[in-house]
């Protein structure tokens, strides 16, 4: 975003916007016979994607990007698996790769999966049991991010956190081959068990994979889709997997296109310009605000604006100067003109101000604002005078900060936005922007010493410690690797106790959990590992050949079954 944006009405944003909001519509899935035929009409041909950057490594055991999570929806399967459906169908878990969902078994702490027989792998290897039991193996030997947050709980799971390399998950993950089964012992039951397989960490990969981070080779698919290559500085092409055969249209909807190519590199401005020309048929990156205008007036009919469960924040690193202060954290937290950050995003349609973790109208949410004037339920206005006060009392004036961004249009904005904040606050501020296909895992890494970033967070599931166990748990810090989702790097036992109970709390009292996990959200916020900006809506701008838009509420934009003319 350029710098004369800087100052760009969120109202007049808003009225913009406004004028897209109107022509946003959701879609759903055909019946099997209407199915049918529109399958035969729209089959085939080459849809094009664009993204300013890539989103790293193809492993799906280690990704941790909503960018690559759609790709993976359309390659890739686990157990089971959220519906391809759109709207709030896409939250309901159905079985895939297991032929049924198990009933819980010894109080919840045994499930039994019967595996579909006959289901291939894109390198012609039929999947069986013991694929299963290795794929969640290799998630401990590849140490992915969330070993500690979502597989933890089955037997055995300690070991393999605490030597992933010898990882069998003895006990807690049993595969019979001959009988066509999978059993999973969890140590106590989990109200999000199936949830956490839904995912696509627990993807179902051949037993041989290799042990470590893919990168950028592509792993055997069992989805209609399959990645055939892939230059993060260029382009990933998929094409149709030649041993698919759909066995469940909920879970994995056979695709129209034949070839899905996604470019890698070109600008929001370039991509938005080759949209409207018909040569790119989506783009992934919001659209820069000084266009919404002239795509909301202009190309109404292609701009689909859609709720998500998700928020953009600042994680500041608890563990380096000067943000191992928490006069320091609060006060960027009293500072922020959350209203300012609405309008770089591109207006109140588009976003809304938060200071709290959980998003609005999600399981835990109560309103609740203690960063603003008049703290209350809402945010209404930045209170510099208590910032200012509580930098002068931390002693902190001076110091070197560097905020860490995407090197996006929204997020140089809004990183822009943070290092004048912060000079003003007293600091020597400076900030860098970084490619989209490292910056998310770059700020992850301890390593890099990375003092306070930009970052967003998009449910995996709806459940409250979906943002909060895995932002803030102490499970989730993994010192010097590129999966620590713990930005912040924040370890309070009493709060770990309080989610830990709350968790388990939830199988029996689902109610009362979720009143829990509001003042679990506010405690985290009075210590202020983070900084909440606002929460966003989903904007996806797409060609005029491109049909079957479908929004789904989990993994959004259902690719597969979008055609192209």
């Amino acid at each position: 975003m350029t710098m004369g944006l800087t100052t760009f009405s969120r109202k007049k944003a808003s009225w913009l916007a406004g004028c897209v909001l109107a022509f946003t519509a959701l879609g759903g899935m055909a019946h099997a016979d209407e199915r049918a035929d529109l399958m035969a009409k729209h089959r085939g041909g080459t849809m094009v994607l664009s993204a300013v950057a890539a989103a790293g490594t193809l492993d799906t055991a280690i990704n941790y990007t909503g960018q690559f999570w759609q790709i993976f929806q359309m390659t890739n399967d686990g157990l089971v698996k959220f519906k391809q459906a759109a709207g709030t169908e896409g939250f309901k878990i159905v079985p895939d790769v297991a032929e049924a969902i198990p009933e819980p078994q010894d109080g919840g702490k045994t499930y039994v999966f019967k595996i579909r027989k006959g289901i291939m792998f894109s390198n012609g290897k039929e999947l069986k049991p013991s694929d299963v039991l290795a794929s969640f193996q290799r998630i401990f030997k590849v140490n992915g991010p969330t070993t500690g947050s979502f597989y933890n709980g089955f037997v055995g799971a300690d070991k393999c956190i605490a030597n992933g390399a010898t990882c069998t998950l003895d006990g807690g993950v049993i595969a019979d081959d001959a009988a066509g089964t999978v059993t999973i012992h969890l140590v106590a039951p989990d109200s999000e068990f199936f949830d956490k397989l839904a995912v696509p960490h627990a993807s179902i990969l051949p037993a041989d994979t290799p042990a470590k981070d893919a990168g950028t080779t592509p792993l055997p698919a069992t989805g209609p889709y399959m990645i055939v290559s892939y230059n993060p500085n260029e382009q990933m092409v998929l094409k149709r997997n030649p041993h698919f055969k759909e066995w469940s249209v909920d879970a994995q909807p056979d695709g129209y296109v034949d070839e899905i190519d996604y470019k890698f590199g070109m600008t929001e401005e370039a991509t938005i310009n080759a949209i409207q020309n018909g040569q790119v048929d989506w783009m992934f990156d919001p659209p820069p605000t000084d266009r919404l205008p002239e795509l909301g007036s202009k190309y109404a009919k292609q701009m689909h604006i859609d709720p998500l469960a998700a928020f953009w924040y600042a994680p500041m690193n608890t563990n380096l100067p000067p943000f191992n202060n928490v006069k320091v954290r609060q006060a960027v937290n009293y500072a922020l003109d959350r209203d300012a950050l609405v309008g770089l995003y591109g207006g109140d349609v588009l976003a809304t101000p938060t200071c709290q973790i959980l998003p609005p109208d999600f399981p835990g949410f109560a309103p609740s604002c203690i960063y603003t004037k008049d703290p209350g339920e809402s945010w209404s206005e930045p209170d510099m005078d208590k910032a200012k006060a509580l930098i002068k009392e931390s002693g902190t004036a001076g110091q070197k900060v560097t905020v860490i961004v995407e090197d996006t249009a929204v997020s140089r904005g809004i990183g822009t936005y943070l290092q004048s904040l912060l000079t003003e606050l007293g600091f020597d501020a400076s900030m860098k922007a970084i490619s989209t296909n490292i910056q998310f895992t770059y700020i992850q890494n301890t390593n890099n010493n990375v003092q306070i970033s930009v970052s967003q967070w998009f449910m995996d599931y709806p459940a409250a410690s979906d943002f909060i166990n895995v932002l803030l748990s102490c499970d989730s810090i993994h010192p010097g690797s590129d999966s620590s989702i713990n930005i912040s790097g924040y370890c309070n036992k009493d709060l770990d106790k309080q989610m830990q109970d709350t968790m388990a709390l939830a199988v029996t009292n689902p109610d009362a959990a979720n009143a829990n996990w509001a003042k679990i959200d506010k405690a985290f916020m009075e210590q202020a590992p983070l900084a909440p900006l606002f929460t966003p809506k989903s904007v996806n701008f797409t060609s005029a050949r491109l049909g079957n838009y479908l929004f789904n509420k989990q993994n959004r934009w259902v690719m597969s079954q979008a055609w192209v003319k």
